[in-house]
């Protein structure tokens, strides 16, 4: 390297490594950066397939690690024994009014509620419960109180020879009863969902939800280890994991985000990063102090240990070393 090449190349490390110990330049260099970012478009910057591809990339293509997983586990657990849950009740983590809101809400519902009703009580499995508990409620009231207790003697009787009584009369009863149930069905099904709507009424179900919520609301949150057992989680967390496996490389939930990133950026295609911000409600004069309060002790580590200052003599090298540059000196 030309020795004035060397002398030049020296004189322009010290500027620079002078520059970045003036703590407010580097201040104005990055909140400089920041005002610059905030202007401009991000459909200058970005585009729909950009973001999307990057999407399925880290989240769709990406299997969580055991790490992560393990991580998962240990949060959870850390949420549900944490201390202040013996002393913190469920009323002061759920506003009253949000409770109240919902279930007016939910009440309110009619026409939805009665279409699930009519679903459930037409249902062959809701059928077949029904169909069960009526027989086996009546057959437990024959015995119980027709035949041991209103028919003189027969107690005695049955205790000599239930077989008998059995199949004198019980099998005979159930095959009565079993063949009743099964033609009249669809009676069953009707009678079940009118009670049903008698019974859940919007002012019913309103009441019914505020007496539960009346019921629970000074519990204790730890009362939720009752219904969450903590030695399960690895269980339950794991096949979680297996369904989020499977949902995540579904064509659909691709078409999903696809068209969700579409809308986005067709909807911020004029905006700014500002604009943006904005309209996520994030307020951009906090997220400039935030984002420098994040970055300057990065800057500012990158700086104290030399590293910036070791790259820029790397390039700078090359520079001075130059045959453009040794050209020049020469003349």
């Amino acid at each position: 390297m030309h020795s004035k090449a060397q002398a030049l190349l020296e004189a322009h490390l010290a500027f620079i490594k002078n520059q970045l110990q003036q703590g407010e330049i580097v201040t104005q260099e990055v909140l400089g950066f920041f005002d610059w970012f905030k202007t401009q478009k991000i459909t200058d910057l970005w585009c729909s397939q950009h973001i999307t591809a990057l999407l399925q990339q880290q989240i769709l293509l990406t299997p969580a690690t055991d790490h992560l997983i393990q991580q998962i586990q240990q949060h959870i657990t850390l949420a549900l024994q944490h201390p202040h849950n013996e002393h913190t009740t469920i009323e002061e983590v759920l506003p009253v009014e949000t409770i109240d809101q919902i279930a007016q809400y939910i009440a309110s519902k009619s026409e939805h509620r009665q279409k699930l009703v009519k679903q459930l009580v037409h249902n062959p499995v809701y059928i077949e419960l029904i169909s069960n508990l009526v027989q086996q409620s009546l057959q437990d009231y024959v015995d119980q109180s027709v035949v041991a207790k209103k028919i003189p003697g027969v107690g005695s009787f049955m205790k000599m020879g239930k077989s008998v009584i059995e199949r004198a009369t019980d099998r005979t009863f159930d095959d009565a009863l079993r063949l009743y149930l099964h033609k009249n069905f669809n009676k069953l099904s009707q009678l079940s969902e009118k009670l049903i709507n008698q019974h859940l009424d919007d002012d019913k179900l309103y009441q019914l939800q505020a007496k539960l919520w009346h019921k629970i609301k000074k519990a204790p949150l730890s009362t939720l280890q009752h219904y969450i057992v903590i030695e399960d989680l690895p269980q339950t967390v794991a096949m979680g994991e297996q369904v989020w496996n499977h949902i995540r490389q579904t064509d659909y939930l691709q078409a999903q985000i696809a068209s969700g990133v579409n809308a986005w950026v067709e909807h911020h295609a004029q905006d700014t990063f500002a604009q943006a911000l904005q309209d996520i409600n994030i307020d951009e004069n906090l997220l400039r102090t935030e984002l420098y309060q994040l970055i300057m002790p990065i800057l500012n580590q990158v700086i104290d240990q030399g590293y910036l200052l070791d790259r820029a003599r790397f390039y700078l090298e090359q520079f001075y070393g130059s045959d453009e540059v040794n050209v020049i000196l020469e003349q």
